[in-house]
Order: structure tokens, then C-alpha cells, then sequence
């Protein structure tokens, strides 16, 4: 969750956002980041967010994680979790 009260953030469901995946890790390397994302078949069978967005290091004062059901859902809930600890991903 983020700092707006404990709501979920509002993501853009068309921003085609898994398309530029691999653009999006290859900057947060460039800054000096670590990052990954993974699909988790055992959380899926469990009903659960099965997508795991990771990144630390960097300009990151501690590490961050998002999930999602969807790849989609977990890249942009990473996308403004990063952009609320300062990091502006170029997308």
C-alpha cells in the first residue's frame, strides 16, 4: 500500500506497461539497482498474487516489493511505488 491513506494506488489498466519490462530493468541497472520479477506457480494454485516485482539498491533507501495477480498489475503498482520513494522510472 502506499501513503495515501491505505488505499491501493490507481494504476492505468491500457499503459502497456509488461511490454517494456526488460527497458524498465535495464534502467534500474543503469542507476545503480538491483531488480527482478517473478511468477510464483505454488501462489497461484493458492489463490494469491503469483507476480513479485523486487528492486533495491541504488537511489532506494530500502528495498521495495510489489505484487499482483496479473504481470501487468504488479509492474505499475512497482512503477508508483518507485515513483513515491523518488525514483522516476522513464515509462
Amino acid at each position: 500500500m502506499t501513503a495515501n491513506r491505505g488505499r491501493w494506488p490507481k494504476i492505468d489498466q491500457d499503459s502497456g506497461v509488461e511490454d517494456a519490462v526488460l527497458l524498465i530493468l535495464e534502467w534500474l541497472s543503469e542507476q545503480g539497482m538491483g531488480a527482478m520479477i517473478r511468477v510464483d506457480a505454488e501462489r497461484l494454485q493458492d489463490q494469491k498474487p503469483a507476480w513479485t516485482f523486487t528492486a533495491g539498491g541504488g537511489p532506494l533507501i530500502r528495498p521495495m516489493r510489489a505484487d499482483g495477480a496479473t504481470a501487468h498489475e504488479c509492474l505499475s503498482l512497482a512503477l508508483v511505488y518507485l515513483r513515491e520513494a523518488g525514483v522516476d522510472v522513464p515509462y
